[in-house]
C-alpha cells in the first residue's frame, strides 16, 4: 500500500478548485472556515479565467427573470429542469450584486448602471461584461484577491487531487499529490464537507478551448467512488474557436456575433440565414454543426467583424484581439478563421438544488456539476452564473447541515498517485468519435480505445479519473439513440418525442460498453 506522507485535518469545508465556483463558494461560506486546494495560483488558472462572454442576469431595463428562465429552457432542447431554471434566473441579480461587492469591475453605462449586451438565443440584452471580453479573468481575479485576504479561507497551491477518501460509505476527504517525481508526496486532507469545483472535461478532446487542467478528473473521481452522473453525453462545442492550429484553441467570444459579426465562407457569403431564423445568433449546437458542415464540405469559415466592430476591436475585445494578432491576424481588417472546438460540458456530477451529490459528504458546483439548468445545450453566459448560484446555495447548505464529526479510521490510499496528461490517442478518439457528430460504430470504437488506455494506466488513479469521465460520455452517447442539443447522432438524427435526462453510474457505463444499450435502462422522465 502507498504510504500516506501526511494527514491534514480541515476545520470546516474542503474545496477542490480555485476558479469562480470554488472561490465564490469559499467567500459565501465565510466566516465558516474553508480550505481551498488549487493546482496553481488562484485567479490565473482554469476555465473561469478564460471565460469571455460574461454573466447572464435580468438586470437591464424591462427584462425579467421569467424571460431569462424561458430562454434557458428553450435553448436546453426539452430537458432543462424548469424549477432549476427559474431558481437560477430569479437569484441571478443577487449574485451579480455579490460580485460587485467583491470588487468585480463590470462595464457601466454613462449613468452608472450596469451595461448589458445580448448573446445568442437570449431574447433581451442581459449579459454583464468586463472590458468586452474579460469577464472571466477579471471576476476570477477579484474573487481571488478577496479570498486570499479573508482569514477564514486558507488556500494551498500545487496540489493535484487523485482520489476521494471514503469511510463507511461517506466522503471524508481527498487524497492529493504535491510536487513531482522523487519529491512527490501523498497527503490525505480530511474534512467535514468536500465541495468539488473542478471544472469541465474539454482537454480530453484534441481540439478544445479549455486549459490543460480541464480533464474531467473531478467527475471521474466522483464516479469511481460511486456517484451518480447526469447527462454526460451533452458536450457543447463552441462554434468560433480560432482555427490557427494552436492547442488549446483561442476563443472568439459569442459577444462578437452579438454585436453583429457575421459568419462567411471563403467567398464572403453568409450561410447561417438559410439554416436558422436567428442566423449567427442561433443556438450554439446549430451554429457549431453548420460550421462543421461547411468545413467538412471543403469550405473555410470566417468570422467577419470588420463592419460590425472594425477599429473599436482592440479596446472592446482586447483578449480576442491579442489572440488574433499573435496568430498573425488583424481582425480590424481581416476576417477571423474559425472552427468548432470542445468548450463546455452540460453534464456532470448529479447535484440537487443545494449542490449535494449522491454521495454523503460531497457537494458539486460549477461545470463539474449537473443541476438540470443547461439541459442539452447551455444558453450563452449561463455557466458562470450557475457556478455563482449553486456556490452560494452549497455554502448555505454546508453551514446549516454538516455534522461536527471527524473520520476515525484511515481510508485505503491509492496504489500510485502520479498525474499523467491524457494520452494523445484518447484525445484524438474523443474528437474524432465522440465529437460534434456521433454514430454507433464510432462510439463503440471510442469505448474500445478508452478501455485500452484504461488497461495501460490501471495503476494511475489520475488517468483512471480521465478514462472514467471519457467512458461515461461515450457510453451515455451510445445509449441515447436520438439527436438533441449538443448530442447529435448521424444514425438517429431526429429527437425523441419526449425528452429525458440521463442518470447513470460508472458501473452502468461499463455495462453499456460491454452490451447493447437497449439492455440498460437509463431513461428518467422529467
Amino acid at each position: 500500500m502507498t504510504r500516506i506522507d501526511s494527514i491534514v485535518e480541515c476545520k470546516g469545508a474542503l474545496i477542490l478548485g480555485a476558479g469562480v465556483a470554488g472561490l465564490f463558494t469559499a467567500l459565501k461560506l465565510s466566516p465558516f472556515p474553508s480550505l481551498v486546494l488549487a493546482g496553481a495560483r488562484p485567479g490565473v488558472s482554469g476555465s473561469s479565467a478564460w471565460a469571455q462572454g460574461g454573466i447572464a442576469a435580468a438586470v437591464g431595463k424591462g427584462d425579467t427573470w421569467q424571460a431569462h428562465a424561458a430562454d434557458t429552457i428553450a435553448a436546453g432542447a426539452g430537458i432543462c429542469d424548469p424549477e432549476i431554471a427559474a431558481l437560477v434566473a430569479r437569484e441571478a441579480p443577487a449574485r451579480i450584486d455579490d460580485l460587485v461587492r467583491f470588487g468585480a469591475p463590470f462595464d457601466r453605462n454613462p449613468d452608472g448602471t450596469l451595461a448589458v449586451g445580448r448573446e445568442a438565443a437570449h431574447s433581451a440584452a442581459r449579459i454583464v461584461h468586463v472590458k468586452g471580453d474579460r469577464a472571466g479573468a477579471e471576476v476570477t481575479r477579484a474573487l481571488a484577491d478577496r479570498a486570499l485576504a479573508d482569514p477564514s479561507i486558507q488556500v494551498l497551491e500545487g496540489f493535484h487531487a487523485v482520489e476521494l477518501a471514503m469511510e463507511d460509505g461517506r466522503v471524508t476527504g481527498i487524497f492529493a499529490r504535491s510536487f513531482m517525481g522523487a519529491q512527490a508526496r501523498l497527503v490525505l486532507f480530511r474534512a467535514r464537507a468536500v465541495i468539488f469545483a473542478t471544472g469541465g472535461l474539454g482537454a480530453l478532446y484534441a481540439v478544445t478551448t479549455n486549459p490543460p487542467e480541464s480533464r474531467g478528473e473531478g467527475l471521474g473521481m466522483a464516479a469511481r467512488a460511486g456517484a451518480v452522473i447526469a447527462d454526460p453525453e451533452f458536450v457543447q462545442f463552441h462554434p468560433t474557436a480560432l482555427a490557427t492550429g494552436r492547442d488549446p484553441a483561442a476563443l472568439a467570444t459569442e459577444a462578437l456575433r452579438g454585436e453583429g459579426a457575421m459568419l462567411v465562407d471563403e467567398t464572403g457569403m453568409r450561410f447561417m440565414p438559410a439554416i436558422h431564423k436567428d442566423a449567427e445568433l442561433g443556438p450554439r449546437d446549430v451554429v457549431a454543426r453548420a460550421i462543421f458542415s461547411e468545413i467538412a464540405n471543403g469550405h473555410k469559415v470566417y468570422l467577419d467583424c470588420r463592419e460590425a466592430i472594425g477599429g473599436e476591436f482592440p479596446e472592446r475585445f482586447p483578449t480576442v484581439y491579442a489572440a488574433c494578432k499573435s496568430a498573425g491576424i488583424d481582425p480590424v481588417r481581416q476576417p477571423i478563421p474559425v472552427a468548432p472546438a470542445a468548450h463546455y460540458h452540460m453534464g456532470g456530477i448529479a447535484s440537487d438544488a443545494r449542490g449535494r451529490a449522491s454521495l454523503d459528504g460531497l457537494w458539486a458546483v460549477g461545470e463539474c456539476a449537473s443541476t438540470g439548468l443547461h439541459g442539452a445545450n447551455r444558453l450563452a453566459s449561463n455557466s458562470l452564473l450557475e457556478a455563482l448560484v449553486f456556490g452560494a446555495r452549497a455554502a448555505d447548505d454546508v453551514k446549516a447541515a454538516i455534522a461536527p464529526r471527524e473520520g476515525h479510521g484511515t481510508p485505503p490510499a491509492p496504489e500510485r498517485f502520479a498525474a499523467p496528461a491524457p494520452p494523445h490517442v484518447l484525445r484524438q478518439a474523443m474528437t474524432r468519435l465522440v465529437g460534434l457528430e456521433r454514430d454507433e460504430e464510432g462510439l463503440r470504437e471510442a469505448l474500445g480505445i478508452i478501455a485500452q488506455v484504461e488497461r495501460a494506466g490501471a495503476s494511475e488513479p489520475a488517468l483512471l479519473n480521465m478514462t472514467a469521465c471519457a467512458k461515461l460520455v461515450a457510453a451515455a452517447a451510445l445509449a441515447r439513440r436520438e439527436s438533441r442539443g449538443g448530442h447529435y447522432r448521424k444514425d438517429y438524427p431526429a429527437p425523441d418525442e419526449i425528452g429525458h435526462r440521463t442518470f447513470l453510474t460508472l458501473t452502468q457505463a461499463e455495462r453499456i460498453a460491454r452490451i447493447d444499450a437497449d439492455e440498460v435502462h437509463l431513461r428518467v422522465a422529467q
